[in-house]
């Protein structure tokens, strides 16, 4: 399954990326699965989508939870909480 992947804030600045088009491997199937699978990258990528670190990810421009399901040509967003005023 290939999907786009989209990098914001801080987020972007660190993994040096704004986008990229990702062939998942079968095992993959959620946004949760997703965080985890590119977290595995290492280096940088492992730092970034830690388990721990509070990130937000939006499918298809919807904000979704880690269960969410992927599909062919999803986008999937990822980007720090953001606070209002």
């Amino acid at each position: 399954m290939k999907i786009t992947m989209l990098y914001f804030a801080a987020l972007r600045e660190a993994l040096g990326t704004e986008r990229e088009s990702v062939e998942l491997p079968g095992e993959v199937q959620t946004a949760g699965e997703l965080r985890t699978w590119l977290a595995r990258r290492g280096g940088v990528w492992s730092e970034a989508l830690a388990p721990g670190r509070s990130l937000r990810l939006a499918v298809n421009r919807k904000l979704a939870d880690p269960d969410a399901p992927l599909f062919e040509g999803t986008e999937v967003a990822v980007f720090p909480p953001v606070t209002g005023g």
